[in-house]
């Protein structure tokens, strides 16, 4: 089984779950900026983040045989601090970058005006720059704000089918089937989906544009939810084709509309980035 995780947070995960979810059978995944866990107090913060996406984490994922991508923008938590909003003046010299495939995560935490003007002005962004766009569906309130999210979405030059919109769930699968763009399920321990849930999402809906996600991260998370539900497909039923089309088929279908997707298995001959390696004690 080929794996390719379209949402994780690597930053916050161990070298141990990069081993781990290569023997699981992940062979890429997209890590997408998100916010800190506290409060950034600068725009300068992003630059040493967005630089350790496109240099540190691929060279580490390279030493356990994953290709590692990106996609960067304001997230939309912190859409909402004065202090951070400053870096959309930074983004569009981050996304000419070759290893960032998609805009995101954009979209909406807590509705807010300010994420309003966020999304409105990366969505203008991924058009500028022919880049697809990452975007995430709140947590709270998301029927309300699935529909608000498509409204900001068809208000803006970026085509749905362009847009990936995740955090989806059983209330918001078919509105966000309907408008065209793709289909994205967060499958996490205690909140979101899990494995059981996703399964009876496609055995309602099919595998067409729909992208399976661990969205793991520094919280109760499991990076190796991605292969539980290929496992569970299997055991409801879907062939072998289906599990690698939601798998792996369809996020390469969607970040390749970048244009920047490189899967050729990641060499990982240089000992270090930037004079750093994973090694401790001597090389």
């Amino acid at each position: 089984m080929r794996i390719f995780d379209p949402h994780i947070h690597m930053t916050s995960r161990t070298t141990d779950d990069y081993r781990a979810m290569y023997d699981a059978g992940v062979r890429a995944l997209v890590e997408p900026a998100f916010w800190l866990g506290q409060p950034r107090t600068s725009p300068a913060s992003f630059v040493d983040y967005f630089d350790s996406l496109l240099g540190w984490e691929p060279f580490r994922a390279a030493q356990y045989g994953i290709a590692h991508h990106c996609t960067l923008a304001l997230n939309p938590k912190e859409a909402n601090d004065p202090r951070c909003t400053p870096v959309l003046d930074l983004l569009p010299r981050y996304l000419v970058k070759d290893n960032v495939v998609a805009v995101g995560e954009i979209g909406y935490d807590s509705m807010t005006p300010a994420e309003d003007t966020a999304l409105a002005a990366q969505l203008q962004l991924a058009a500028d720059h022919g880049l697809p766009a990452l975007v995430h569906t709140p947590h709270r309130d998301k029927l309300a704000g699935l529909r608000r999210t498509l409204d900001v979405v068809r208000e803006s030059d970026l085509a749905p089918d362009r847009v990936l919109l995740d955090h989806l769930n059983e209330t918001t699968v078919k509105e966000a089937a309907d408008s065209g763009a793709w289909l994205g399920f967060s499958v996490y321990p205690d909140t979101k989906m899990d494995e059981d849930r996703m399964v009876a999402v496609l055995k309602d809906h099919g595998p067409d544009r729909v992208l399976v996600n661990s969205a793991a991260d520094w919280g109760n998370s499991d990076p190796l939810k991605t292969r539980k539900v290929g496992d569970a497909m299997l055991a409801a039923g879907f062939s072998a084709d289906d599990v690698d089309r939601v798998l792996w088929r369809n996020p390469v279908a969607f970040y390749g509309l970048s244009g920047r997707l490189d899967l050729a298995p990641p060499s990982s001959d240089a000992p270090t980035h930037l004079g750093n390696s994973v090694l401790r004690g001597g090389e």
